[in-house]
Order: structure tokens, then C-alpha cells, then sequence
């Protein structure tokens, strides 16, 4: 007797998901982005992140040096907004950023003009423009000190020699004259990188364009205003923002030169933090000085954020 066995009918099982390997993971971008971002976001965590937070901490916190400290909260900020000096410091480190900023804007425009022209020696001179801004700053500022010192000024020989009267201006110790000479070091200091970094911007203008409006009639000043300028713009944006920050956060130059003197005209908020902090041993207080520059300063960045948006 045979048995005739029928076919047996299998039902299709869902085929298992292999795991995916670890080179088709990476290959996804948003996780190689991830990878690519995690040891800078552990660099700023690790050397800004860390201080940032403890300088938090001590400015809600009454910390003499070399002693304990003991929590005060808001109490240091209150003590800032009461002090006269305090008051001052803001106003100097908001004309200081604000006249620096637009001088250099202003000449390193007018530089990157007069660098771009076809001239002899120009890539000589182009790197000679760099000297004022890779020199150590401390030690350009020693050689501005003796160029302005009252008993050795070359500035006050000259003048003297076209006829000012003697011994000539005291330029770091008057209140009005320091400011200004810091502020024209600065603008010296800056001018090249303003300079170079508008010049690469305008070597990425189309000279037809400027073919274009010459034949539509357009004169220098037109062409400058309605091609150049409107080009630049992004550009000018970027390098305002990044002198607006180094500038409001100038620490060695004033320092160096003046100390913050005379009579506070020419101490800012970076001088004024260090002073109190490191001079006087308050360590709370100074920090609070210097957090007091951040809403300062993002208020300040804002403000010229807007500004170029909407004339642009």
C-alpha cells in the first residue's frame, strides 16, 4: 500500500532584518556630521564651556582670594550698578568699540580700494600691509608708549618742529588725549585686517559689471555705490561683527599703554574686571564685571545685525 504524500504548503516567514554594519551607519551623513562636530564641541566644552559656568558662579558668590566664598546671589551685580566707576567703564568701552570699529571700517575699505589697483610692488606692499596686525601686541603697544612718551615723544618732536609750542601735548596723561591715542592705535592695528579681508572680497567682483555700468554712463562714485558697496556688503558685515567682539573685549593694548588711566578715561570693561578682580582680590565682583559685557555686547551685535539688513 503506497501513502502519496502531498505537497506541504509553507507559509512565507518575514525575512529577519540583518543589523546594519558599522560602515553603512557611518555612512549616513547626519551621523558623520555628528562625528565630525564632537571634538570641537568637546574643545569649546572643555576651554569655554567650563570657565564660562565657573565665572557664573563666582559672581553670585563673595570670593576674596585665597579665602572661601559664600554665596551672595544678585548682590555683586546691585554693588556694579551703584558704582560711578562702573557707569564710566560702560560708557568708555562703548565709544572706545564704537569709533575704533567705524575708523576701521573706513580706512580698510579706502585700503582694499587703493590695494587693489595694478601698481609695481604691489604684493610687496600688500605684505608689508600685515605688519601692524602680526606684531605681537604687546610689543607694538611698548613702541607706541615711547613714540607718545612726554619726555621722549617723536609725535611731540614733530610738532614741536612745525611749530607747536614746547613741551608739546601729554598724550597718556591727559583724559581726552588718552582716549583718543587708544583709539587710533587700535584703528592702526586693525586697519589690516579690515584691509586684506576686503581686498579678497573685491577680487570676487565681476569686471563686467563694471564694463556694464561705465557703458550705462555710471561714474566712479556710482559704480563704487551701486557694484562695489552693495557686493561688500555680507563681507563688511562679517569683518564689522568680528571687530565689534575683539574690539569690546580689548584687554592687552589698554593695559599695556595705560592701565586704564588717567582718572578711569581710558579703563573698560576687560581692564576694569582685571583690576578688581586680580588688583583688589575680588574675585566675585569681577567677575560680575565682566559678565556684564556679554548682554552688552549681544545687544551691541544685534543692534548692527538690523542695522546692515535693513540698509542692505
Amino acid at each position: 500500500m503506497t501513502i502519496r504524500s502531498e505537497p506541504l504548503i509553507g507559509v512565507a516567514r518575514p525575512a529577519r532584518r540583518r543589523p546594519a554594519s558599522l560602515a553603512a551607519w557611518l555612512d549616513r551623513e547626519s551621523v558623520f556630521s555628528w562625528l565630525m562636530m564632537a571634538l570641537p564641541l568637546l574643545f569649546l566644552a572643555a576651554l569655554v564651556g567650563y570657565p564660562f559656568c565657573y565665572g557664573i558662579l563666582l559672581s553670585l558668590m563673595n570670593r576674596p582670594v585665597a579665602q572661601p566664598g559664600t554665596f551672595v546671589g544678585l548682590q555683586n551685580f546691585i554693588t556694579d550698578f551703584h558704582d560711578p566707576v562702573f557707569w564710566r567703564v560702560a560708557v568708555n568701552t562703548f565709544v572706545y568699540t564704537g569709533v575704533a570699529t567705524l575708523l576701521k571700517m573706513v580706512g580698510g575699505l579706502c585700503l582694499a580700494l587703493a590695494m587693489n589697483q595694478n601698481f609695481r610692488m604691489k604684493n610687496i606692499v600688500r605684505a608689508l600691509l600685515l605688519l601692524p596686525f602680526i606684531v605681537p601686541t604687546v610689543l607694538s603697544t611698548v613702541a607706541w608708549m615711547w613714540m607718545l612718551d612726554p619726555a621722549f615723544s617723536v609725535v611731540n618732536r614733530l610738532l614741536i618742529g612745525l611749530g607747536m609750542p614746547r613741551p608739546g601735548p601729554s598724550w597718556l596723561g591727559n583724559p581726552t588725549l588718552a582716549m583718543i591715542s587708544i583709539i587710533v592705535i587700535n584703528t592702526w592695528r586693525g586697519l589690516p585686517f579690515y584691509g586684506i579681508t576686503l581686498l579678497a572680497g573685491l577680487q570676487t567682483v565681476p569686471p563686467e559689471l563694471y564694463e556694464a555700468a561705465t557703458i550705462d554712463g555710471a561714474s566712479g562714485w556710482q559704480r563704487f555705490r551701486y557694484v562695489t558697496l552693495p557686493l561688500l556688503q555680507p563681507i563688511i558685515l562679517i569683518v564689522t561683527l568680528f571687530s565689534v567682539i575683539f574690539t569690546f573685549a580689548d584687554f592687552q593694548l589698554v593695559y599695556v599703554l595705560t592701565h586704564g588711566g588717567p582718572q578711569n578715561a581710558t579703563q573698560l570693561f576687560a581692564t576694569y574686571a582685571f583690576d578688581i578682580g586680580m588688583g583688589a582680590g575680588q574675585l566675585g565682583l569681577g567677575a560680575s564685571v565682566a559678565l556684564m559685557m556679554l548682554p552688552a555686547l549681544a545687544l551691541l551685535i544685534v543692534a548692527l545685525t538690523l542695522y546692515m539688513r535693513r540698509s542692505g
